[in-house]
C-alpha cells in the first residue's frame, strides 16, 4: 500500500473517530448512526415551530437597539439534524438581521455542534444541551461570548454575555420569544420525483 493511501486511510479513520479495532469490525452502519442522531436531536424537539417576540442588543456605540425577532425551526434529514432561521425586523418591516444554522450530533464524540451563518460570519460551536435549553460559546480573544437559552411552556428566553477573566459578565443581548405555531419547514415542500 502506498504512503499516500495509508495516510488517506488514517485521515478517514481519525475523521470518523474509528479506532483500528473498531474499523476491523467494520464502521457503524448508516442506519445505526442516523438512529443515534435522531435520538439525540429528539432532546431539542421543544425548539420546533415558529417563534416571535422582541430582542435587544447593545451596539458598539453603547446604544440599546430593539427589534422584533422571529425564529423558524424544524427537523431535517428524517430528524437527524435541526435547521434554524432567525430574522430580526425593524419597526418599518425591514429585515436588519438574518441568520441560519444547523444543530447536529456526532455519535462518535457524543457532542452537539451548532453550525451558524450570520452577519457575514460562519462558525462551528459546541452546543451543551440542557433539559430546558442550551448554551453555546464563541471565543473572542481574551473574552468568551456565551449564549444561554431557556425554552419551556412556549416561551424562549436567550441571553448573551461577554465574559472576561476576573470581571463580571456583561449582558449585551436578550431575546424573549413566544411560540406562535407549527411549521413544516424545512422538510415541507420537497421537490417530488415527478
Amino acid at each position: 500500500m502506498s504512503h499516500s493511501r495509508v495516510t488517506s486511510l488514517a485521515i478517514l479513520l481519525m475523521t470518523y473517530g474509528f479506532s483500528a479495532p473498531a474499523f476491523a469490525q467494520g464502521p457503524p452502519a448508516p442506519a445505526t448512526l442516523i438512529a443515534a442522531q435522531k435520538a439525540a436531536l429528539a432532546q431539542l424537539a421543544f425548539m420546533d415551530g415558529v417563534w416571535r417576540g422582541s430582542a435587544w442588543t447593545i451596539l458598539p456605540t453603547g446604544v440599546k437597539h430593539t427589534i422584533t425577532h422571529t425564529e423558524r425551526i424544524g427537523p431535517f434529514l428524517d430528524g437527524s439534524i435541526k435547521v434554524i432561521e432567525g430574522r430580526g425586523y425593524e419597526p418599518d418591516g425591514r429585515v436588519s438581521f438574518n441568520a441560519f444554522g444547523t444543530i447536529s450530533y456526532d455519535p462518535g464524540s457524543k457532542a452537539f455542534t451548532f453550525h451558524a451563518h450570520g452577519q457575514g460570519r460562519v462558525g462551528d460551536f459546541l452546543l451543551s444541551v440542557k433539559p430546558d435549553g442550551y448554551t453555546w460559546e464563541i471565543p473572542a480573544g481574551s473574552a468568551t461570548i456565551r449564549y444561554t437559552a431557556t425554552i419551556k411552556d412556549g416561551a424562549w428566553l436567550e441571553v448573551g454575555d461577554r465574559i472576561e477573566l476576573a470581571k463580571d459578565p456583561v449582558r449585551f443581548f436578550e431575546m424573549n420569544l413566544k411560540r406562535v405555531g407549527d411549521t413544516t419547514w424545512p422538510a415541507g415542500g420537497a421537490v417530488p420525483m415527478k
